[in-house]
């Protein structure tokens, strides 16, 4: 039996005006952000890429800046607008008297009500992806993304959110519902293994369902970064070339897995791009982060704010006012308030203490992103290769080379491409 819509107004609470005011504010800042990131906008090239940017290109790379930019503040405003409607218009109510319809416990009526609105959400940032790909990207130059890609990428996504997302929120319902007052952090600690678990699969079970892995052949290249990783005493499953270029003309490298699932992994347009020296040096960049210990101190530094992050919502979840301010009733499923919506939320009352996480989380990454340039620098004998890396990746990207700081200060996990060529500079000459 379906449900009976109600559709009776939201009240106001405490809970909503904070949730709307952090809205308000968020949308705000990101048109002073934006807005004073556009005005950094200049015609004149960088004397630092004067012998690689021609007028024309760097007016594209502005161009690329500008469209992309207006195009997220377009979204920004319609996702406000959707946002605060659905709130105020009861939506979750909606969803909420969806999911309890059919009479299940607690745990399935929360991942059903997961489902309907991650379905929701999905529909609704649909058309902003397949205009972001197919239009700005493809305008550009750079999408290479066919539509069955990217129909079969969004199946596979989907498939990996329900099934991977399913198993965690079923497993947090559990444990709110059976664990008792420790309850959170029973939760956090389930995560956090899973977490482990997940870095130590996806580079070969998840990631190779989008992207085709090679072992790099045999030829100088190979040989080049096999003999790096011999003289760093760097053990890896291998050294990989994907297949980057089926999406995007844009190049990439990482460093991903864990223990015997460690690789390399190498864009085949960054391969085609660069030559043997700056491909070393990109390898020893992450070999950096490896071996200055970035890679463990950033899983630390997650598993810590995840649980500062499931301390904070227990002594949420269960405040009727919380479900009250979304229209939500407090009433019981299975005996239990409907903890699966308070998960949601949550989620807004906790913008203020995720901002600050992320700022303290990109200003550690910058400093690493800069340690494991001097690292690549100082085990290779040069910088050089890894200007010359950089250069060449930020021409082809388009990136931006002049953002504004407070862009840099909120957004930034790496560093400007000129403060991370200056800093090179300065290894090359030996100073700090």
């Amino acid at each position: 039996m379906v449900a009976q819509l109600d559709l009776s107004p939201i009240t106001m609470n405490p809970y909503l005006i904070f949730v709307l005011a952090l809205l308000v504010f968020g949308v705000a800042l990101e048109f002073v952000v934006e807005t004073q990131n556009l005005r950094r906008i200049s015609p004149e090239i960088p004397a630092e890429f004067g012998g690689v940017y021609d007028a024309e290109k760097y007016a594209t790379s502005q161009n690329y800046l500008r469209e992309n930019t207006r195009f997220a503040l377009l979204q920004s405003g319609i996702m406000f607008v959707l946002t605060v409607g659905f709130i105020l218009l009861g939506g979750f109510r909606h969803l909420d008297a969806l999911a309890r319809s059919p009479g299940w416990g607690l745990i399935a009526t929360g991942l059903l009500f997961a489902a309907a609105l991650g379905l929701l959400m999905l529909l609704v940032g649909l058309p902003f992806k397949l205009y972001d790909t197919f239009v700005i990207e493809a305008r550009y130059g750079f999408n290479r993304t066919t539509p069955a890609t990217f129909i079969a990428d969004l199946a596979k996504e989907i498939m990996l959110v329900a099934l991977l997302g399913g198993l965690v929120l079923g497993g947090v319902l559990w444990f709110f519902t059976h664990a008792g007052p420790l309850a959170w952090l029973y939760a956090w600690a389930a995560l956090a293994v899973f977490q482990l678990v997940m870095i130590y699969i996806a580079p070969v079970l998840i990631l190779p369902l989008f992207n085709k892995f090679t072992p790099l052949e045999d030829g100088d290249l190979r040989r080049a970064l096999d003999a790096y990783a011999a003289s760093r005493h760097v053990r890896l499953s291998g050294i990989f070339k994907i297949d980057g270029s089926r999406r995007s003309t844009k190049s990439n490298a990482y460093f991903t897995g864990f223990g015997r699932t460690k690789r390399i992994a190498l864009f085949d347009t960054l391969i085609e791009k660069h030559t043997s020296p700056e491909l070393v040096s990109v390898l020893a960049h992450e070999v950096g982060h490896d071996q200055l210990g970035h890679i463990r101190k950033s899983l630390a530094a997650t598993l810590a704010s995840s649980l500062l992050m499931f301390w904070i919502l227990s002594r949420f979840i269960a405040l009727p006012g919380l479900y009250e301010a979304f229209g939500v009733p407090f009433a019981s499923v299975g005996g239990q308030p409907p903890i699966y919506a308070g998960l949601f939320f949550f989620g807004f009352l906790y913008t203020p203490i995720g901002l600050v996480v992320s700022l303290l989380s990109h200003f550690i990454s910058r400093r690493h992103e800069y340690e494991a340039d001097a690292f690549a620098a100082r085990t290779t004998g040069t910088s050089d290769p890894m200007i010359a890396a950089l250069k060449k990746l930020s021409v082809d990207n388009l990136s931006n080379l002049t953002p504004h700081p407070l862009k840099v200060f909120l957004e930034y996990s790496h560093p400007p491409v000129l403060d991370r060529i200056a800093a090179l500079r300065r290894v090359e000459v030996g100073q700090p």
